[in-house]
């Protein structure tokens, strides 16, 4: 398992629930239902003065784990986390979970 933050592009349903990835120049569909999350950010780590009435989604963070494979060919499945900023507006890929054969 890796853990780092990478831009990645993700498209989602009109209730914001993702539907496919870009990934390193791949595109990538989602073989199961993805799951959510919340976690907490180490914001008392980070050292940032957040102006007041606009904490929400700062201090903690929505987390998506993908179960996907290569849209156009067959491929490994692999399970990926990616989390949205709504400040930024972008999608980060955050951990790359292991591969699985497909049908495991």
């Amino acid at each position: 398992m890796g853990m780092f933050t990478e831009s990645v592009q993700v498209s989602c349903s009109p209730s914001g629930v993702p539907l496919r990835i870009s990934w390193d120049g791949c595109d990538y569909r989602l073989v199961a239902e993805p799951q959510r999350w919340f976690e907490r950010r180490k914001w008392w780590d980070e050292n940032l003065r957040i102006p007041r009435g606009i904490g929400a989604g700062l201090v903690d963070y929505e987390i998506w784990r993908l179960e996907i494979t290569p849209a156009t060919s067959r491929g490994p499945m692999r399970s990926v986390d990616v989390s949205f900023d709504p400040q930024s507006t972008r999608w980060r890929l955050i951990r790359v979970n292991q591969e699985m054969p497909i049908g495991a």
